[in-house]
């Protein structure tokens, strides 16, 4: 079985004055943070699409759909507008219940944050006390070096010059030993004072450095699990909202199922019949003998006979007038016949 790795056993330096290590932990921490906001934007954004498409539905909810429709597939057209509004009163609820999931991202997030800074503060001033003291112990150890050579250079001085017969020449060069033998012990004293306070400094770094490890490591455990949950959450809202929405629509399969065609075609009949019987063939009637066609329809209007005159009588000669006038001999003469 693999060992489980943890942030305190693996992000060390060699370099004693090297944040490395925690800049990467750090660095982790703010892509988790910036994970965390852009799921949260990515819920208010789904949020706003819901709503959204809620607002529209229940629009199109009061539309007019079979207004002038009747019976059972009227109820069945006034059902789905129903379940419509209903489908689109859920999806403002989803909206709103993902508005609230990603509310707790954000208070989540600004906790870990709140919680982090204090660390890092704390943190950020050891690495500042670290450093200064490196910097002061390393500037004393070269003081003590060079001390110590001073005192080297100046011993030397003294076994170069023992056979002299100068004997002030002499006490200056014992004076001098002497207190480059002061000079570098005050060095060393200080070097090892420094070294302490380093050695100090370095143990409560490394303490409070595995505790912020622990810690971080510890909200990155929590960060994880909440936007796992998170999601997963998510998904059973949309997994819920299709359920409900199907619920909704069973109701207008229900309702359709009721529809009798038969029964509606009945239903149209028998509130707006107009009569059961047809209307009776136009018959012809005669102008002129104002008597019914005995067979009822004729197949076409035959013309109204035409009882044609005779030829024009002769005129007669009337000795007494020059002027001819056309007369008529027959008395029952007429220009018209019936």
């Amino acid at each position: 079985m693999m060992k489980n790795l943890h942030f305190k056993d693996f992000f060390w330096n060699s370099d004693l004055t090297s944040t490395v290590g925690y800049d990467a932990i750090i660095q982790y921490l703010n892509d988790g943070k910036r994970t965390c906001k852009e799921v949260e934007d990515f819920m208010k954004a789904r949020a706003s699409v819901e709503e959204k498409y809620a607002k529209e539905l229940l629009s199109l909810s009061k539309k007019v759909c079979g207004h002038s429709e009747m019976n059972t597939l009227k109820r069945s057209l006034d059902m789905l507008k129903l379940q419509t509004e209903q489908v689109s009163l859920s999806h403002l609820q989803l909206a709103q219940n993902m508005r609230e999931e990603a509310k707790k991202l954000e208070d989540f997030k600004e906790k870990q944050k709140e919680a982090r800074k204090k660390v890092e503060q704390q943190m950020d001033a050891l690495h500042k006390q670290r450093s200064s003291q490196y910097k002061k112990t390393m500037d004393s150890k070269k003081t003590y070096d060079q001390k110590c050579r001073d005192k080297e250079e100046a011993d030397q001085n003294v076994n170069r010059n023992t056979n002299t017969n100068n004997t002030k020449h002499m006490e200056k060069l014992y004076a001098k030993a002497q207190q480059a033998k002061q000079n570098a012990e005050e060095a060393d004293r200080l070097y090892q004072q420094n070294i302490t306070t380093l050695g100090k400094i370095r143990d409560d770094w490394i303490k409070e450095h595995i505790k912020a490890c622990e810690m971080f490591e510890k909200q990155s455990v929590e960060r994880i699990n909440f936007l796992r949950n998170t999601v997963w959450t998510h998904l059973n809202q949309l997994s819920q909202q299709c359920v409900t929405s199907d619920e909704l629509y069973e109701e207008v399969r229900k309702s359709l199922e009721q529809c009798d065609i038969q029964e509606d075609i009945e239903h149209f009949v028998n509130l707006r019949q107009t009569g059961d019987k047809p209307p009776v063939p136009v018959v012809y009637e005669n102008f002129y003998s104002g008597q019914r066609s005995p067979t009822g329809a004729p197949s076409f209007r035959m013309p109204p006979p035409v009882n044609r005159r005779g030829p024009l009588p002769l005129p007669t000669q009337n000795s007494n007038d020059d002027s001819h006038y056309s007369t008529v001999e027959d008395a029952g003469y007429s220009v018209i016949q019936y």
